[in-house]
């Protein structure tokens, strides 16, 4: 009724490539997120609002002209399967906690999912759970236009994020299933559909649309195509003002410049985490749409510098910039989603690399959706140290790598660090995270130019030898400081050290440059990091040997770990030396 598709299309209903597949998915026009799994939307909502808020007062304080521009509406459709998802009550608390009042919500109550009704697995009180989430709450029949229209004009005066809870039928109208669960996400029967097509008098017509419907539906058409209009040239005007067009170029089409990238003193050892504390608040003075913030673990991320610098994002502050998630990673990743979905904001958040799994399917539908997110994961090895094998992530470096379309960093050291985060926030069409150490590491001896050379093309030499290595040095993150210790030991031997921050670029890059640093044949490959193993056989090959941590880990100090776990130069060595013995 709109003219983005075709009655054909609807006959192509979940088909391969079609334009309606069986979920919406936001490549498809008038789509704004891809969704499915219960719950996410939810939190998107609440991205979108929050960057409403966010952009509605810094950019309408760029101009007295301004301060209408970005003023709309949210609105998310939610069922009883969205509001059983814990992810969706944690995103609704956070609106009510920062009073997003622009978003309005429609639960669609009609007591039934795929397995039957909800009485068999529920009975909150959803009203009442919503009030004390510092929700606006209306109830209403959801069949009843005129209430649907009423509750709908009362939420857009309401100063609080508003539930409409519509009371509906499943299968309302139908001849003989009206309220049976199992309409739930199945066509009807045909002879169901001829049935009900009797009932409500409509001809013996497939796919059929009334005239009077299409006209009703399109009778707003030429307001809103005027109020379209007026805002193209209201834009229009403000962008003469050249304050006000800068900051639109950099905010709303993503015009930035060349990143200033932090010194770091080539003399000192520093966490990474602390790294990209430093780099954050450098990219913050360039970037006034990077906004953020952490799982409550600020001082643990580093980024409660950022925090004190621009405040936080709250009710009485729509210009902070800080986002206190509270200890809620879903819901912090789906907002982070629905905040690059908006548009006109980079959305960044932190917590432990361990608890990448509670965010998983938001990262997991970033990628999908082709959105820019960057995660900050920090603690990322047995390193942790004192907190013991619950906060030790071992097999999550690998199972971010999983994700297609995610770039993960591990970066080696302070540069390092710099330039991944760099290289996320030209990342436009995907997300990325930054996996970054709680131990210091030192600072390598190179130019920001080699780095970020070696850095975009995800792998490349710290170390070198004179002719063919006999022995490569794979490395991540704070295992490129422990391969540089083993190599000086190796004195005797030829060995090349490979710092690689990203095997997704890494794995983009011609064969020709790959077999440079790795040769095919003729020496032995040797992967090094702090995490399990599987997966470095694609790099160290049949022969190679892959030093890593396949077990969970224990709580002590991190030192006495690295021994106890083999990550000393000396046990390192020793085990390169027995591998050799093997092979001759």
């Amino acid at each position: 009724m709109i003219g983005w598709f075709k009655k054909k299309n609807l006959k192509q209903f979940r088909q391969l490539e079609s334009n309606t597949p069986g979920h919406p998915e936001v490549k498809l026009p008038g789509v704004e997120a891809t969704t499915g799994p219960l719950g996410q939307g939810v939190g998107m909502a609440v991205g979108m609002a929050l960057s409403e808020a966010f952009l509605n007062e810094t950019i309408g304080n760029l101009s007295k002209n301004a301060k209408d521009l970005v003023n709309h509406f949210t609105y998310v459709l939610a069922g009883d399967g969205d509001l059983q998802e814990p992810v969706s009550l944690g995103a609704a608390a956070l609106a009510g906690h920062w009073n997003l009042h622009k978003l309005i919500m429609f639960y669609d109550s009609n007591s039934a999912q795929i397995s039957g009704n909800t009485n068999r697995a529920d009975s909150t009180d959803i009203a009442l759970v919503f009030e004390g989430l510092g929700w606006h709450v209306q109830k209403i029949n959801g069949h009843d236009h005129n209430a649907i229209r009423d509750a709908i004009q009362t939420a857009q005066v309401i100063e609080r994020p508003n539930i409409i809870i519509g009371e509906t039928i499943i299968g309302n109208g139908c001849a003989n299933m009206e309220g049976n669960h199992n309409t739930h996400g199945v066509p009807l029967a045909q002879d169901e559909i001829d049935q009900t097509k009797v009932k409500f008098g409509l001809p013996d017509k497939q796919f059929y649309i009334p005239q009077c419907v299409t006209d009703h539906f399109q009778k707003r058409f030429s307001d809103l195509l005027d109020a379209s209009a007026d805002w193209n040239s209201q834009l229009e005007k403000l962008r003469k003002e050249k304050t006000f067009n800068t900051k639109w170029s950099q905010i709303v089409e993503n015009k930035i410049l060349d990143l200033g990238l932090p010194e770091f003193d080539k003399d000192i050892a520093l966490a990474t985490r602390k790294a990209f504390g430093i780099t954050l608040e450098k990219f913050a003075e360039q970037i006034p749409h990077l906004v953020g913030g952490s799982a409550d673990l600020e001082p643990s991320n580093y980024t409660s510098g950022f925090a004190n610098i621009y405040r936080d994002f709250q009710k009485d502050n729509r210009i902070g910039r800080n986002i206190a998630f509270g200890v809620r990673e879903f819901p912090m990743a789906t907002i982070l989603n629905g905040m690059a979905l908006h548009g006109g904001m980079i959305p960044f958040g932190g917590t432990f690399l361990v608890f990448s799994d509670y965010a998983r399917p938001a990262l997991r539908s970033a990628a999908m959706q082709e959105i820019r997110v960057i995660h900050e994961f920090s603690h990322d090895s047995f390193y942790v140290g004192e907190d013991g094998p619950t906060h030790q992530p071992v097999e999550h470096i690998m199972a971010l790598r999983t994700i297609p379309n995610y770039t993960v960093f591990r970066p080696a050291d302070p540069k390092e660090t710099a330039v991944c985060f760099k290289l996320a926030i030209e990342s436009n069409d995907n997300p990325s995270a930054l996996l970054v150490t709680r131990q210091n590491l030192p600072v390598l001896p190179f130019s920001y130019n080699k780095i970020e050379d070696g850095v975009r093309k995800g792998a490349y030499v710290v170390k070198d030898c004179d002719g063919q290595p006999e022995i490569v040095l794979l490395a991540t993150g704070s295992e490129v400081s422990l391969a540089l210790e083993v190599a000086n030991i190796l004195n005797g031997k030829r060995v090349r050290v490979i710092s690689m921050p990203s095997w997704e670029l890494f794995d983009q890059q011609s064969k020709r440059y790959k077999e440079s640093l790795i040769p095919t044949r003729g020496c032995l490959k040797v992967s090094l990091e702090a995490g399990i193993t599987q997966g470095w056989e694609r790099y160290v090959g049949p022969s190679g040997l892959m030093i890593g941590l396949n077990t969970y880990g224990l709580s002590a100090p991190y030192q006495d770990l690295a021994k106890r776990f083999g990550f000393t130069p000396k046990q390192v060595v020793s085990k390169i030396n027995k591998h050799l013995k093997k092979l001759l």
